[in-house]
């Protein structure tokens, strides 16, 4: 008989069918804005991140080079789809799984999301290209330039416990990563640059800075639940961000 890990682990490939409902559409078109390879001076530390080498990404499955766009003037919330009575331990395989099936499931060059935040609180880097930079992400087709994508590892819908955690890692996140300046309880003009959000191409949209996927398109993530915490997210990191 196989352990309870055992059988998570056998489970990793099939589960990542799970999350195509609430992942990017696809991959970003050219960044259209001012690009860069570095980014400001944060507003608040970074927090402690589990870095691609550390959880064994494979490199070799990227297609392109990573891209870079101007400094985050707001962050989309997402959540994966996965079960959420995963091991945390066992959150690195399910990351190299999600990124069999963003690469050679979806076709993509790497992982869509910037980061990913498990049930217990571990923040890792998602798509490569550095984590102190501001890497043109592929996670809110539309709206990837000048914003960060942060996803939950797991599936918030209605009912569903959120952990503080969570909350609080994608805080941090936010905390560092939104340009100096921003306040993460206001609201950010951003231009779409496609058809397939809920709005046209070159339509200027207002969004709150911090914001779930659901604001952008057409799709449930990140789940109700977690998106009835995203005052509470948009507080903690205002408050990361005090002097």
């Amino acid at each position: 008989m196989w352990s309870p890990r055992m059988a998570l682990g056998a489970a990793l490939l099939p589960l990542t069918l799970l999350v195509i409902r609430d992942v990017p559409a696809s991959p970003p078109g050219p960044p259209e804005s001012e690009a860069t390879d570095s980014a400001p001076p944060p507003s608040a530390p970074r927090p402690a991140i589990v870095s691609r080498a550390d959880w064994h990404a494979d490199e070799s499955m990227v297609r392109e080079r990573a891209r870079y766009t101007g400094p985050a003037s707001a962050v989309f919330v997402h959540h994966t789809g996965h079960p959420n009575g995963y091991d945390c331990d066992d959150v690195p395989a399910m990351l190299r799984a999600l990124e069999v099936e963003h690469v050679k499931g979806e076709g993509w060059d790497d992982i869509g999301y910037n980061f990913v935040v498990d049930r217990c609180g571990t923040i890792y880097e998602g798509r490569a290209g550095g984590i102190e930079r501001p890497v043109y992400g592929a996670h809110t087709k539309g709206f990837n330039r000048n914003s960060v994508g942060v996803a939950a590892l797991g599936t918030y819908g209605e009912g569903q416990e959120v952990p503080r955690a969570v909350v609080d890692a994608i805080a941090r996140v936010a905390a560092w990563k939104l340009r100096p300046g921003v306040d993460p309880r206001g609201t950010v003009r951003l231009v779409s640059t496609n058809d397939e959000s809920r709005y046209d191409e070159g339509e200027a949209a207002t969004f709150r800075v911090i914001s779930g996927h659901r604001d952008s398109h057409q799709t449930d993530c990140p789940g109700q639940a977690l998106y009835d915490l995203l005052p509470a997210i948009r507080e903690e990191t205002a408050r990361l961000r005090r002097p």
